[in-house]
């Protein structure tokens, strides 16, 4: 799945025509991915469970060490041009929802189901429909994350 995104981002960046909305059908036939070649996708990043449900807007940017659960969205809001960042190490739950001009801070955990509309800071937890804060890690976004979202969520 993740192959089949990085050869069709590398065919878009190299100008070459239908290649890349093929391979774009493909995971989306195959594993009922939207996940266009003009996303910047990080290092790194896991879509779990193939990225089975997952729909990312195709302007969207993730970072990398980026953990995605199944069935999340990470898209744009009627009326907003800008849509979500998420950054190095962040955590996205199963089901979340990620709408809008929204920043996703270093190292910050978004719980399954839950609806986020506004930035969320680096290490912070959020969750509930609209996502608020419910925790604060002691991990500092500038450090290295030890291999990955995995791993520091743990």
């Amino acid at each position: 799945m993740i192959q089949i995104y990085k050869l069709s981002a590398l065919l878009y960046r190299l100008h070459i025509p239908v290649l890349p909305k093929l391979l774009y059908l493909m995971n989306r036939v195959l594993f009922s991915l939207v996940l266009p070649a003009t996303v910047k996708v990080g290092h790194r990043v896991t879509f779990a469970y193939q990225g089975i449900g997952t729909v990312v807007h195709a302007r969207a940017v993730i970072g990398d060490d980026v953990y995605i659960g199944p069935q999340v969205i990470i898209g744009g809001r009627s009326g907003e041009v800008a849509v979500p960042v998420i950054e190095s190490g962040a955590f996205i739950g199963a089901g979340a929802r990620v709408l809008g001009p929204v920043v996703v801070g270093r190292g910050a955990r978004v719980a399954a189901g839950a609806l986020v509309l506004h930035d969320v800071p680096p290490g912070v937890t959020v969750a509930g429909i609209p996502a608020k804060a419910i925790h604060s890690s002691r991990i500092q976004p500038d450090l290295d994350l030890m291999g990955g979202a995995r791993n520091a969520f743990r």
